[in-house]
């Protein structure tokens, strides 16, 4: 079965809301699995519970059949992300067009020029889908 990850901030801001109605029409597409993944950053005092996501989403959109909801802890947001995204062999991650702006910036610290999404299908193997607002 095709898999779909969408990392999203806790609380949803407007701009998580809008990335994860995409995601949820991408995986209804594909008849996916999706996976909803926030990352609690170490360095922050804040941990979001999977049940505190699970609740927030459903209050936003409903229940959604095909979903599950994963929490993570890392140092490094878009680090984080890449590992679970590689760990659940996910086929199509959704992204907004602010959090592929902040994986340039760190790709650039890395590599020269950066093509995000010939890198990440490179090292994925999975389809980027930028959202933009």
């Amino acid at each position: 079965m095709t898999l779909v990850v969408v990392p999203v901030r806790y609380p949803l801001s407007e701009h998580s809301r809008v990335t994860l109605e995409h995601a949820i029409d991408v995986a209804d597409e594909h008849d996916a699995t999706l996976t909803v993944l926030h990352v609690n950053l170490f360095q922050e005092s804040r941990k979001v519970t999977r049940t505190d996501l699970k609740r927030a989403v459903e209050r936003e959109f409903g229940w959604l059949p095909n979903a599950r909801y994963v929490v993570r802890g890392g140092f490094l947001l878009e680090e984080t992300i890449l590992e679970e995204v590689a760990a659940e062999g996910a086929d199509i991650v959704v992204i907004g067009a602010k959090q592929a702006g902040r994986w340039r910036r760190m790709f650039r610290s890395l590599l020269s020029d950066p093509d995000i999404d010939e890198y990440l299908r490179e090292q994925l193997d999975a389809t980027v889908v930028t959202v933009d607002f």
